[in-house]
């Protein structure tokens, strides 16, 4: 059977390998259920508009919900000369009604009709990703009552830096995660337009109502022109763009979490589940899932840069090369949630090697900045300071003692206003307790962030 999309201006059929080529229906299988809502919504308006009867529209309906319903089970055949998810439904809905199932078409494009699938999949798609980074926050929240006592050092360069509170750490992730979920609003606000009525290129003669489809879909708005409409990919771009970005970040976690929970760092303890052996040692127990993250970020970033490539050169309006658009973006959003619905309990399983940071907490002298700090307070210019210190640091080096076992004598040698009160600022645990500033590692605002994200999470689930 000729495939629907092949007029009488053909007097011939398609060579199989076209049709081979051409195919799409092996991945836009997935969109059928969004095929067939958008399909009802349109016959209902089709009928409301009197281009079709009402009796018309309840057969078309029901008949939809029937292949609906073979859809889900997999008892629609495949026939490759029919491309795609949409003729597959289309032909289906004729090969039971008839001249009525072909009126669905009506006023209506595979343009409009697969840009409109598509969107409703990505929209549905940003509200699964948004549940997942969720669920992290909540993983990464739930660690910050048990851990609060513990105290890290922060990097910078990789190298020892300050004293900052566990849950100072957590925090931090929950705050990324939190614009990734911005991000992922942003993107779904300016993709929530209808594309259904807009045809192929033009717009229709016919007298049909946008507006009631895009309500009925769910939609905030029909999109205003229909050239933009037909070649407008820039929402798949863009959710492209912030699940690289969830990816980047699922991958700095995976890669810090990898170094904490060697025997170098001896950070951290990761659940045996998320964890794999080796084939020959076998004392291993590797962080795969954690590496996975981190190299999956790649198909992610790479998907990314396929979708640039693909829409950088097309004229206006639509080239079947938007056909290749949905293959990086399914395997974008597939890959992000694979991880994330990993992550949450591979967070909320780890355990904070706590015997382990304490003995060599108060190495690496992250008490220096806030001895700097101290001096700044007595009056010394921040330059002065900074030089007095890194003195006192050398002479602590060479004796391989922390900064608050120097000897008062010795440190009012570099600086005689130094006072007894400096060691209620030496140490790692007085360092921690020194800070203030908003967004610090001060306990008290520690606390109050973790008050603040359970009171913001509490209604995102």
């Amino acid at each position: 059977m000729t495939s629907p999309s092949r007029s009488g201006v053909f007097q011939s059929g398609s060579d199989p390998r076209v049709e081979r080529f051409c195919e799409s229906i092996s991945f836009d299988a997935r969109l059928f259920e969004e095929d067939i809502r958008g399909s009802i919504a349109h016959a209902r308006m089709l009928a409301a508009e009197n281009l079709i009867n009402p009796a018309e529209c309840a057969q078309i309906e029901s008949v939809l919900e029937e292949i609906a319903g073979q859809l889900r089970r997999g008892e629609l055949p495949i026939r490759v000369e029919l491309e795609d998810i949409h003729m597959h439904i289309e032909q289906a809905l004729i090969d039971r009604l008839g001249d009525v199932g072909r009126k669905l078409h009506t006023a209506r494009s595979r343009n409009d009709q697969v840009s409109t699938d598509f969107r409703l999949w990505v929209r549905g798609a940003i509200d699964r990703i948004d549940e997942r980074l969720v669920d992290l926050q909540h993983a990464f929240l739930g660690r910050c009552e048990g851990d609060f006592d513990c105290i890290l050092p922060a990097y910078t360069h990789l190298q020892r830096a300050q004293p900052v509170l566990a849950p100072h750490y957590w925090l931090a992730y929950i705050e990324k995660f939190h614009r990734d979920r911005g991000r992922l609003a942003d993107c779904r606000r300016r993709l929530n337009q209808s594309s259904l009525g807009v045809a192929a290129v033009a717009g229709t003669s016919l007298p049909i109502d946008r507006q009631a489809t895009a309500e009925a879909l769910g939609f905030d708005s029909p999109t205003a022109n229909s050239l933009d409409t037909s070649s407008d990919r820039d929402f798949a771009l863009e959710a492209a763009f912030c699940l690289s970005l969830i990816a980047t970040h699922l991958s700095g976690w995976a890669e810090e979490w990898i170094l904490w929970s060697t025997i170098e760092f001896g950070f951290l303890k990761l659940p045996q589940a998320f964890c794999t052996g080796s084939s020959i040692m076998p004392q291993k127990v590797n962080p795969d899932v954690l590496e996975l993250t981190r190299g999956k970020s790649a198909r992610v970033i790479g998907n990314l840069q396929t979708l640039f490539v693909l829409v950088k050169g097309l004229p206006l309006a639509y080239n079947r090369d938007l056909q290749e658009d949905k293959p990086p973006l399914f395997d974008s959003f597939d890959t992000v949630q694979a991880c994330l619905e990993l992550a949450a309990p591979l967070v909320a399983g780890a355990e904070l090697r706590r015997e382990s940071i304490a003995q060599r907490l108060e190495e690496g002298y992250l008490d220096a900045t806030t001895l700097m700090e101290y001096l700044i307070a007595k009056g010394l210019p921040q330059r002065r300071a900074h030089h007095l210190v890194g003195a006192i640091v050398k002479e602590a080096m060479e004796q391989k003692r922390p900064l608050a076992q120097l000897s008062l004598a010795a440190l009012q040698e570099h600086e005689p206003t130094i006072g007894d009160d400096v060691y209620g600022v030496l140490g790692v645990a007085n360092a921690v307790r020194a800070f203030r500033s908003a967004g610090s590692t001060a306990p008290p605002l520690v606390q109050r962030q973790i008050e603040a994200w359970k009171e913001r999470l509490q209604g995102a689930r």
